[in-house]
């Protein structure tokens, strides 16, 4: 049965003579390089050194036996700790024996359950004519032409060529905005927008205020109030191109629209095919945490929790969002990812100790393969690229990643898998 916890704790002693015998070799090292007015260097009487320099040479007996004798302790009982262990409760009198104690965590132990043929629902993930023609009226959609409007005030459906400036309440920098198109009436317009624009005349000046929720996509945006001063420069009506032969030459490399279509049907199961590896992976992860229940080391839940909020934090920075600017509360952010990572880590180190039981691992080749991948994405060659990951300890990491991929393949090839209508796997997912 394992333990309820990953922490460990070690109550140390080192013997008295010991520690005196190391005080008195650091303190002769202390006389031989000290200073001492009225003394030549190195001359002064150990006694006198062990007065003036008595917290140094504490430090300097402490700074190693201690690691020495955690050291050892760890060695004699066969444990390995997962970060450097903590040392308190320090009691140290001369004469006496020092007491102390570590404080660590170590690898949880536990027994794998069953993984060979893991049991799993997955959607039908079909392409239908319905999600070519929705995907062709995104194509027409960016390839609109916006057409003036004259002799009348702006309607439904309009879009307003509008100047902008949005002061936020309580400060900060205004949105500007010389020339922008806001589609009146539309559902993902914010209502203010609507109702003070519709009905306007080119020329015209409107102020009003906008309060945006806290669920916003854009995080600039995200719950806060603007008040904004809006200039009519012109109504534009929206004109989607036919959809015919010139239409698939204009918006690709198809000489006809059937092409066209061929095309994009072969885009998005090549976009389905990726979601469905990654929906597969998430589902055996899923359940392989659910068939294990064992303690994982709270430092490696914290690294995990550190590693998820970057992955945010990276994702605003390349929306071009500064995450300092952004109205959210880390420290909660933070803490809401302690779940899913205790599950990150729990399922890594059982993917860890299948793939050691299956002789799952890396060969040179598949690294060489990855490398090269990896490096066709830039503008470096793969041995640059593995000497650049070696250097900064990386190399290691890649290997690990890989080796986990292979084993996840290697669980859905052996796994059980049943397809259901989309509703009902996205019910039993839950």
């Amino acid at each position: 049965m394992a333990e309820a916890s990953c922490r460990r704790e070690l109550e140390l002693e080192i013997p008295a003579e010991e520690v005196s015998k190391k005080m008195q070799s650091v303190a002769k090292e202390f006389a031989r390089l000290a200073t001492i007015p009225g003394f030549r260097k190195g001359k002064a009487p150990v006694s006198l050194i062990r007065r003036r320099f008595a917290e140094d040479i504490k430090g300097e007996v402490l700074q190693t036996l201690v690691p020495e004798h955690v050291e050892k302790a760890l060695a004699e009982q066969k444990l390995s700790p997962v970060t450097q262990p903590k040392v308190d409760k320090l009691d140290f009198n001369e004469g006496q024996p020092v007491k102390f104690r570590a404080v660590f965590e170590v690898m949880p132990e536990f027994e794998l359950g069953s993984y060979k043929g893991l049991e799993l629902e997955m959607p039908t993930m079909d392409i239908t004519d319905q999600d070519v023609t929705k995907a062709l009226e995104e194509m027409r959609e960016r390839a609109a032409a916006f057409a003036p409007v004259e002799g009348r005030a702006i309607q439904d459906g309009d879009f307003a060529q509008v100047k902008l400036v949005g002061t936020p309440e309580g400060g900060g920098d205004p949105l500007q905005a010389d020339s922008v198109l806001c589609h009146i009436g539309a559902e993902e317009t914010m209502e203010p927008f609507n109702t003070n624009l519709k009905g306007a005349n080119v020329g015209e000046h409107k102020s009003f205020d906008v309060e945006y929720p806290a669920d916003y996509p854009d995080p600039k945006l995200a719950g806060k109030k603007f008040h904004y001063a809006v200039e009519v420069l012109g109504i534009k009506t929206k004109r989607l191109p036919e959809l015919n032969d010139d239409f698939a030459k204009d918006v690709s490399d198809a000489k006809t629209l059937d092409e066209l279509k061929s095309k994009v049907r072969e885009g998005l199961e090549h976009q389905r095919d990726h979601k469905r590896k990654e929906l597969l992976h998430e589902r055996v992860l899923a359940q392989l945490v659910k068939q294990h229940d064992f303690p994982v080391p709270e430092s490696l839940v914290e690294h995990q929790m550190d590693v998820r909020l970057e992955r945010v934090v990276r994702s605003l920075a390349a929306q071009g969002v500064d995450p300092r600017a952004v109205n959210v509360d880390w420290v909660t952010l933070r803490r809401r990812q302690e779940d899913r990572a205790r599950d990150d880590v729990k399922a890594e180190l059982i993917i860890d100790r299948i793939a050691t039981a299956e002789n799952i691992d890396v060969s040179e080749e598949d690294l060489t393969r990855e490398l090269e991948h990896a490096a066709g994405h830039g503008n470096e060659s793969a041995e640059a690229l593995r000497a650049r990951l070696t250097k900064q300890g990386a190399l290691d990491r890649m290997k690990a990643k890989l080796r986990s991929d292979k084993t996840l393949e290697w669980l859905e090839q052996n796994a059980k898998i049943k397809t259901v209508a989309a509703a009902n796997a996205a019910t039993d997912a839950k």
